[in-house]
């Protein structure tokens, strides 16, 4: 397989090394690796991602009233969102397995045109050699899947939309946050 760098930053969702055109996920053979964080310094870092799940006015209710069918909704998937970002190193290709500092998986109850909706907001932080960036997508993430999990008795309907990165600090690209949307 051969993959040509055409101008642009990223190809296929592999960020290019500032320093030449290759891709750091690729080889000189282009097969995939795991790039080595070896040599970087240890610095603080941060990621923040959210992710919406909009729901029936009856599945909203019996979450808030925390008489859904099986059980505590939120609490549930606070515990996965949180499990899950410490494994996501074992679900994403070429992640590095990271030992994270904090996990937090926070919920809001938001208004989506007219419709009931949950908001997830993950953090994820750690001091190391990359990014937690895709723990944070990771866990915002499951915690989505898991409120649809539970409350699909209710409402097999339910949308999930608008999983992203919201703000990342740290590292040698610096800090990033998303635009006011």
């Amino acid at each position: 397989m051969c993959l040509q760098h055409a101008g642009s930053e990223s190809f296929a969702g592999f960020r290019m090394n500032e320093n030449d055109s290759r891709l750091t996920h690729l080889d000189d053979n282009g097969a995939a690796r795991m790039v080595d964080v070896g040599g970087k310094p240890a610095t603080p870092r941060r990621a923040v991602a959210s992710g919406i799940i909009i729901m029936s006015a009856d599945a909203m209710a019996a979450i808030r009233a925390g008489n859904a069918p099986k059980g505590d909704v939120l609490g549930t998937a606070r515990i996965a969102g949180i499990m899950a970002a410490k494994r996501t190193g074992d679900l994403i290709p070429l992640c590095h397995p990271l030992g994270l500092e904090a996990v937090n998986v926070d919920f809001s109850y938001e208004d989506a045109k007219g419709a009931s909706a949950i908001r997830v907001t993950a953090t994820a932080s750690l001091t190391g050699r990359t990014g937690v960036e895709m723990e944070a997508m990771t866990a915002a993430s499951i915690a989505l899947l898991t409120i649809y999990d539970m409350a699909k008795a209710i409402d097999k309907g339910m949308v999930i939309s608008q999983v992203r990165l919201i703000e990342k600090t740290g590292g040698k690209s610096g800090d990033w946050k998303v635009d006011a949307v």
